[in-house]
């Protein structure tokens, strides 16, 4: 049986890159062919969480294939039928807002926009510090759409930030397998 192609695509919440990384690692051993794809921030930015450099090489290597960061790179995902699923981790509240909107003026919302053509599913793992907060409707907006499915989330820092949630990265490969079902893993909220 031919492995799954799985699209992973990440956004600018650069503290979460340490715990998505080990993701994309797990995925590639559970026999996933992985497509690394990157924001322009994501992919551009030295950040006091590591430096863009390093955070591509790593991604590269534990996929063993180039990351797409631009807008030409995405527009083929859909009409060539390239992947399987797409995971968008982390999933900030700018790339939520646009997904909610229809915007794809990005590598990341493009690839979203194209895969979601073919009727297959998108996982998002959110990370944002507004998720309670402006990003709230978008969120809902998107467990309301056909074809999206989401990493369970919960507050990350309540008493510091009451408007922040994050994903649970480590059940991104069990809520993976029920997208690719047709499932949302449950419970959304944690």
């Amino acid at each position: 049986m031919e492995p799954k192609t799985i699209g992973f695509a990440l956004c600018g919440s650069f503290c979460t890159f340490a715990r998505v990384h080990p993701e994309i690692e797990r995925l590639t051993e559970a026999g996933y062919r992985v497509i690394p794809i990157m924001s322009e921030a994501a992919c551009g930015t030295d950040t006091r969480f590591g430096a863009a450099e390093e955070h591509r090489a790593r991604i590269e290597r534990a996929t063993g294939n180039p990351i797409i960061s631009t807008i030409a790179g995405a527009e083929p995902i859909g009409p060539k039928g390239l992947l399987d699923a797409l995971v968008i981790a982390p999933c900030t509240g700018n790339t939520l807002a646009k997904l909610a909107a229809g915007i794809a003026d990005t590598p990341v919302t493009l690839a979203a926009k194209s895969h979601l053509r073919n009727g297959r599913p998108l996982l998002i793992a959110v990370s944002t510090n507004d998720a309670l907060a402006a990003a709230a409707k978008n969120i809902g907006a998107l467990q309301n759409y056909k074809h999206i499915y989401f990493v369970p989330y919960k507050q990350d820092a309540p008493e510091e930030k009451p408007n922040s949630a994050v994903a649970d990265f480590t059940l991104l490969p069990r809520a993976l397998e029920l997208a690719l079902e047709g499932r949302q893993m449950q419970p959304v909220l944690l």
